[in-house]
């Protein structure tokens, strides 16, 4: 009968990476790291792309040459597919689902966490899951299920700023660094203004992507956060922008 396994959940984030270097660096058991990569279609990402070319080209090559295995999950799901979807019940029956709600994301839900869930059932009994969760975040620590997960950060007195440098020292640190201090995707409804700033100056297609599908007619709702509309925060940064050059002659 195949043994338990010692898996970490990895989103190439500080915490996680940290995770697996400590792992490492310490000898403990780790048969594989789990990723799962949330896309925007079939085609796209939905890791900002900075993110998406450090996991690729950099992290899962540092890792597979360390020796750690790494499985990447996806959902048959898409954010556009769900975007595009239709309402089939309630007051809001045959409306298009458009954007998802900050705090009960649809995306999330979807397509993060029920292939990861899909997975985990076909780990053996007793498997052990190393979670990324840094000695100074207590609240999140509470929760973890005793025996079941770990987070090697605690254990090793790993705070959220030991982690980053960890990384950076090992030449693992996601340059999204350089914006945000958190990792999401780049259509989060959570998304600080630093980030939408840096996709607007970037990411130009992915920002118009998001502009189509605020075109849409017939949507649920027309907010993408708790307060703007995708189009209002395009509109604030275009008069900022036009503000600068007025500035600027």
């Amino acid at each position: 009968m195949e043994g338990p396994k010692f898996i970490a959940s990895c989103s190439f984030g500080k915490d996680s990476l940290a995770t697996v270097l400590l792992a490492k660096a310490h000898g403990e058991p780790l048969d594989e790291a789990v990723y799962c990569e949330v896309m925007f279609d079939e085609d796209i990402s939905g890791e900002v792309p900075e993110h998406r070319d450090f996991i690729y080209e950099t992290a899962i090559p540092a890792l597979e040459r360390m020796g750690v295995k790494v499985i990447i999950l996806r959902s048959k799901k898409t954010y556009v597919e769900l975007f595009t979807g239709r309402i089939t019940r309630g007051p809001k029956k045959g409306m298009v689902r458009s954007f998802p709600l900050c705090g009960k994301c649809a995306v999330q839900r979807d397509c993060k966490v029920r292939p990861i869930e899909r997975y985990q059932k076909t780990l053996p009994p007793g498997t052990v899951q190393y979670v990324g969760i840094a000695q100074d975040e207590q609240d999140r620590l509470l929760r973890l299920e005793g025996g079941r997960q770990i987070s090697l950060l605690e254990e090793y007195n790993f705070t959220e700023k030991d982690a980053w440098e960890f990384c950076r020292e090992a030449g693992l640190l996601s340059p999204v660094y350089a914006f945000t201090d958190r990792g999401g995707c780049w259509f989060c409804p959570n998304a600080k203004r630093g980030e939408l700033r840096h996709l607007y100056d970037h990411h130009p297609d992915l920002w118009a992507r998001m502009l189509e599908l605020q075109a849409i007619p017939g949507k649920a709702t027309e907010k993408f956060n708790r307060k703007q509309k995708f189009s209002d925060i395009d509109a604030l940064f275009r008069q900022e922008d036009q503000d600068a050059l007025q500035s600027a002659a």
